[in-house]
């Protein structure tokens, strides 16, 4: 499975302990509040129901989920405003990334970027240097459970997806941009049981590293992702299992 599903997973189970604090949660609400500007039917808006999922996912408050739904739609008239920007950066040893973030104040958000880069020994970098070596496609991950391989693979090859990759009981779906919604849907109509569903950056090409020089990048992922207002981090790293038992240990 790619780095960036071996990634998310990790992420995911650290989420949990995260979400008892909170941190999860605002996040969450800033991302519905964002999806929430499109419309505020899920049915209709495919982006605010993605994240609708993530909320359900983390077991977060009913009460704070319509509250978003509502500052994003305009109907809380002391909502703060956010804005939804994507930097970009090197790690150390030249590894791009791309950062997602949602914040209300784009000073605070860039200094706070910048210092967690140059600390870690990496970069800001111009609009436009780094992006080109990603492309934006959707990525589903889906528990396999007891489901047979080939039923899944056929399934999401025949709603359009390019490319199933299996792992520890998961398949990892990736899908055209504009196809994911359809592949999405396919899925769920057959009753496949999605763990995890977003549009991502992946990296046109890995770059690989030592296992120590890697988790160096891994810590900086860590540090990024851990600020309230970056709502996502990419990066063109190849994480090995190898560099993960390095950022463990």
């Amino acid at each position: 499975m790619s780095g960036h599903s071996k990634w998310s997973t990790i992420k995911r189970k650290k989420g949990a302990n995260d979400a008892k604090r909170g941190k999860v949660f605002t996040k969450i609400a800033r991302e519905i509040q964002i999806a929430a500007r499109n419309g505020a039917d899920p049915d209709v808006n495919f982006r605010l129901r993605l994240i609708l999922d993530k909320a359900r996912a983390a077991n977060m408050p009913k009460d704070n989920v319509e509250r978003a739904i509502k500052r994003g739609a305009g109907l809380d008239k002391e909502a703060t405003a956010l804005e939804e920007i994507t930097y970009e950066g090197y790690a150390p040893h030249g590894v791009a990334l791309m950062i997602q973030a949602l914040t209300d104040n784009r000073n605070r958000t860039v200094a706070e970027i910048r210092h967690a880069l140059t600390r870690a020994g990496g970069s800001m970098a111009e609009r436009g240097s780094v992006a080109w070596q990603f492309e934006e496609k959707g990525v589903i991950t889906v528990d396999m459970g007891d489901m047979d391989q080939d039923d899944l693979f056929m399934i999401a090859l025949e709603a359009g997806a390019e490319d199933v990759e299996f792992n520890d009981g998961e398949a990892e779906i990736t899908t055209a941009r504009e196809d994911f919604q359809v592949v999405q849907e396919a899925l769920e109509q057959a009753n496949v049981e999605i763990t995890e569903s977003e549009l991502a950056w992946l990296p046109k090409m890995s770059v690989s590293l030592e296992p120590s020089a890697a988790a160096q990048v891994l810590r900086l992922l860590e540090t990024l992702e851990d600020s309230d207002d970056v709502t996502k981090v990419y990066s063109a790293l190849d994480i090995t299992d190898e560099a993960l038992s390095v950022l463990e240990a």
